[in-house]
């Protein structure tokens, strides 16, 4: 019966520590008032001068900078973030990366993206993807 106890105690200990290492699901509290500048788009690193950001405000307004400014009405649901009516400038910009940054976040948030926050030491990171396309950005408020 001892061992019982003892291996019921240490099965316990086990499964509320796996629950620890689960991520939990965005909430609309973790965007808001933020601003997140690209750092990365799929496995390559993107150059801080190319001031690509974006940006969650009041009722989760989404608005930023690819290439091409961009804002509208986001909506976030089960870990996914939607802005099917993104409205966007349509300047050609000289940097085809961007171009096709502007592409890429405008199908992205069409379609619907997964959403996730990462703290690593005293840094934070947005991620938004869907089945081909990782934006990964660092959040860098201005207060």
């Amino acid at each position: 019966m001892k061992r019982f106890c003892c291996f019921f105690v240490l099965l316990i200990g086990v499964v509320s520590m796996s629950a620890c290492d689960k991520s939990r699901t965005v909430v609309t509290e973790d965007l808001l008032h933020h601003r997140f500048v690209l750092i990365k788009f799929n496995t390559q690193d993107i150059s801080m001068d190319k001031h690509a950001f974006i940006e969650f405000g009041e009722h989760l307004t989404v608005n930023g900078k690819m290439c091409n400014r961009f804002f509208g009405q986001s909506s976030l649901e089960d870990g996914v973030i939607k802005s099917p009516g993104l409205a966007m400038t349509r300047m050609l910009c000289p940097d085809e990366q961007l171009n096709q940054l502007d592409f890429i976040l405008g199908e992205l948030f069409s379609h619907g993206a997964q959403v996730k926050i990462d703290q690593q030491g005293d840094k934070t990171f947005l991620q938004l993807s869907d089945k081909t396309n990782q934006l990964v950005f660092e959040l860098k408020d201005l207060m």
